[in-house]
């Protein structure tokens, strides 16, 4: 029988074809468009009810087998192929790695050095009421000190009438308020987190950043407390380096008496940090008794110590996307 020949005779070459170009020759004779089988398949309509019937199927059947084959063979052909081009002996390509962004790197060192010393993280809401963010810490409204931070104000839902103010926390003392009024002192804690200020951008300033809130709440805490653990601290935090400290007298509402804390590192005096006592008025807020407790807080900027710990001269690089950049650190 025909069929059964031109079988056999497919079967026969491509077991001897022994390159792609080759089965892709056999391909074309049995199966394109003017191959053998093609030629048979057109010859149907010349063929009775009854010899079509009988002969169909068997074509449609050695079809579908030799494409099946062909396929098969090429795809075993072409891997076999592409085993030998790779050389084995050339050395592997060097992967590439993610990088941890340097503000994640300054954040994970901060929080590190600070659990050293019995620190525990809290965290806040970026999305803060006016009362958190300014009447607690000692800054009601109309006070001068408001103009201290440029704040983001969220729209009011005209249909809440008695809804409280929301903005975008101007730094991180919020969280200071929401954890004593849920905790009882004696307690150390540090709180990193985003914060957001309506002003112009430059190579020192940004509309979103990066601050670490700190707080110590016991009976006899004082400004030694404080100043033992920023000095720790720094040293920690610019290990190797000599540094050396200096504190000067500053204004803050939520605080009495206020401090900056100044550092010399490189032979170079910088601002690293607001401090102070925490004013009896703050923690009336947080329902404390301030003739029982004291205590101190501090507010540092973490881009900050990242730009003076890497050389960092512009803040936007933080914020800009470009890899080139990130893959520095």
């Amino acid at each position: 029988m025909e069929i059964e020949k031109i079988r056999k005779e497919a079967l026969a070459e491509l077991e001897k074809a022994a390159n792609a170009a080759s089965i892709e020759k056999l391909q074309v004779k049995y199966l394109g468009r003017k191959g053998e089988i093609s030629l048979l398949l057109r010859t149907l309509k010349d063929l009775s009810v009854e010899e079509r019937r009988h002969t169909g199927p068997k074509l449609q059947s050695l079809k579908n087998e030799l494409e099946g084959l062909f396929s098969n063979r090429l795809s075993v052909n072409k891997e076999v192929s592409r085993e030998k081009s790779v050389d084995l002996t050339a050395p592997g390509k060097k992967i590439s790695r993610g990088h941890l962004h340097p503000l994640t790197l300054v954040d994970a060192d901060i929080r590190k050095i600070f659990l050293s010393m019995n620190f525990s993280v809290v965290e806040g809401p970026e999305v803060e009421t006016e009362y958190y963010n300014f009447d607690a810490l000692n800054v009601p409204e109309f006070h001068p000190a408001r103009e201290m931070w440029d704040t983001f104000w969220l729209k009011r839902d005209p249909a809440q009438k008695n809804e409280e103010k929301l903005l975008l926390r101007t730094h991180t003392s919020p969280v200071q308020i929401r954890y004593m009024e849920k905790n009882e002192p004696p307690f150390q804690i540090i709180a990193p987190g985003r914060t957001f200020r309506y002003e112009a951008t430059d190579a020192s300033h940004e509309i979103n950043f990066y601050q670490l809130e700190g707080l110590m709440v016991g009976k006899s805490v004082s400004l030694a407390n404080f100043k033992f653990v920023v000095e720790e601290f720094f040293k920690k935090f610019f290990a190797g380096q000599k540094i050396e400290f200096r504190y000067r007298p500053s204004y803050f509402p939520f605080v009495e008496p206020g401090v900056e804390v100044i550092i010399k590192l490189n032979d170079k005096w910088l601002e690293v940090m607001g401090a102070g006592m925490v004013h009896s008025m703050v923690f009336e807020y947080a329902g404390y008794n301030p003739r029982d407790w004291q205590g101190f807080a501090f507010g540092v900027g973490i881009d900050r110590l990242a730009m003076i710990k890497y050389k960092i001269p512009d803040i936007r690089m933080f914020y800009s996307g470009d890899l080139r950049f990130i893959k520095q650190f």
